[in-house]
C-alpha cells in the first residue's frame, strides 16, 4: 500500500512538473484565419476520404491531396503546421475549430443526402415512365 502511494505521489509529481513551463507558440507571420484554418481542415478529411477510396485514381491522374489543397488556399505545409500548433495551444479555442469542421462536414454531409435523394426520385421517375412507354408500344403492337 505505501509503495502504490508512493508511485502515485510520483507520478502526479512528474505529472504537474511535465507541464509546467509550456509557453505558447509565438504568433506565426502568416497565421492563418480561424475561418481559413476550418476550410483547410475540411478538406483535408473530405481528401483523406476521397484518398482512402480511390486513391489509385488520385495517383493515376498525378495529384498528392495534401499539396493539392494547400496549393487550392495558396499556403504550404509548414504555414498550416505552425498555424495548427498555435490554435492547437488553446483547447478551447482549437475545440471550437474542430466544432466547425465537424459541422462542416455533416451540412455537407446532409446536402449531398438531399442531392442523392432527388437524384433517385428523378431516376425513379425516368424509370416508370420508360415502362410506361414500353407497356403503350406493346399495347399498340398487339
Amino acid at each position: 500500500m505505501l509503495k502504490q502511494n508512493i508511485v502515485i505521489y510520483i507520478f502526479i509529481t512528474l505529472l504537474f512538473v511535465s507541464c509546467y513551463g509550456i509557453d505558447r507558440p509565438k504568433k506565426p507571420e502568416n497565421l492563418m484565419s480561424k475561418d481559413k484554418m476550418v476550410d483547410v481542415l475540411v478538406e483535408l478529411a473530405l481528401v483523406s476520404s476521397a484518398k482512402g477510396i480511390n486513391k489509385r485514381e488520385l495517383e493515376n491522374k498525378g495529384i498528392v491531396p495534401d499539396t493539392f489543397v494547400y496549393k487550392k488556399h495558396k499556403i504550404d505545409s509548414t504555414i498550416f503546421a505552425n498555424s495548427n500548433n498555435y490554435y492547437a495551444y488553446d483547447i478551447d479555442e482549437y475545440s471550437q475549430i474542430y466544432k466547425d469542421v465537424r459541422d462542416s462536414l455533416e451540412s455537407l454531409r446532409i446536402f449531398y443526402k438531399d442531392v442523392e435523394k432527388k437524384e433517385n426520385l428523378i431516376k425513379d421517375k425516368e424509370l416508370k415512365e420508360t415502362l410506361k412507354d414500353k407497356v403503350k408500344r406493346v399495347k399498340t403492337a398487339k
